[in-house]
């Protein structure tokens, strides 16, 4: 399993446990690479936002929203 594929799974099983970086968007960090997984929790369902690079500048993601 890729370092992203693991990061998904660990949400999956316990999304509360990444901290709030915007209002209700949650980051999850991969462990081997310098990216973050940026969802939200829905009542049906977990949406991924964003696989982000992390040396990017913050934020950058928010524009890429629909």
């Amino acid at each position: 399993m890729n370092a992203v594929e693991d990061a998904v799974y660990q949400i999956r099983e316990s999304p509360n446990r990444w901290s709030l970086v915007d209002d209700n968007v949650r980051r999850c960090l991969t462990r081997k690479f310098t990216y973050g997984i940026l969802y939200t929790i829905e009542q049906d369902y977990i949406l991924i936002l964003a696989v982000m690079h992390c040396s990017r500048e913050p934020g950058y993601w928010k524009s890429r929203q629909g």
